[in-house]
């Protein structure tokens, strides 16, 4: 089937603007200056221009020019020449980085000692073992006690519950078999 030639894309043969060439052509990008503004784009200029505006950069009667061009313009290049000399929108201005005083930073919590959370659970197991885990107990928290002056771990409490958990339950577990030991002996 053939169409006839007063179709456009049958013409003469010489292509329009809105016609490819044949040959894929690299696209431009945003900052083309012949692409058609957006109203993104028109928006984005006169928040330059305020900007601009703001600082004292521009004029009353400057600043009203050039919005009222901007909201005019067609292309992209036309707002990009509004706002040429002006910094683009409101700049940050570099700080000097200087450190934060040691009064200031927070103060970093010390590590929990492990032996002195393995006392307190022993020690709270000596009440369910029937005091079996009382020597571990106090074992675990001598050697925590030591350990975190050396060191400057935390868990002192913990440590002191294990210590004082373990020493009952030996002292009433060597009181128990005292008990015991004697009751034979007098009965025997």
């Amino acid at each position: 089937m053939t169409h006839p030639s007063w179709q456009p894309w049958q013409g003469s043969g010489v292509p329009q603007p809105w016609q490819g060439t044949g040959v894929p052509q690299p696209w431009a990008g945003a900052g083309a200056p012949a692409m058609l503004a957006s109203h993104a784009d028109r928006e984005r200029a006169v928040d330059v221009l305020k900007a601009g505006y703001g600082e004292g950069r521009l004029e009353h009667p400057e600043f009203e020019r050039r919005v009222a061009r901007a909201y005019a313009a067609r292309t992209v290049g036309e707002l990009a020449l509004l706002v040429a000399d002006l910094p683009q929108g409101p700049m940050a201005q570099p700080a000097a980085v200087m450190p934060v005083p040691g009064a200031f930073l927070p103060v970093p919590r010390p590590q929990t000692n492990g032996k002195a959370v393995g006392s307190a659970v022993c020690g709270a197991l000596c009440l369910v073992s029937f005091g079996l885990t009382g020597v571990p107990a106090v074992v675990l928290g001598h050697a925590a006690r030591a350990e975190m002056r050396r060191t400057g771990e935390s868990g002192d409490g913990l440590a002191l519950t294990g210590l004082v958990l373990g020493w009952l339950s030996t002292g009433c577990w060597a009181l128990l078999l005292t008990l015991m030991v004697v009751a034979a002996a007098v009965s025997g």
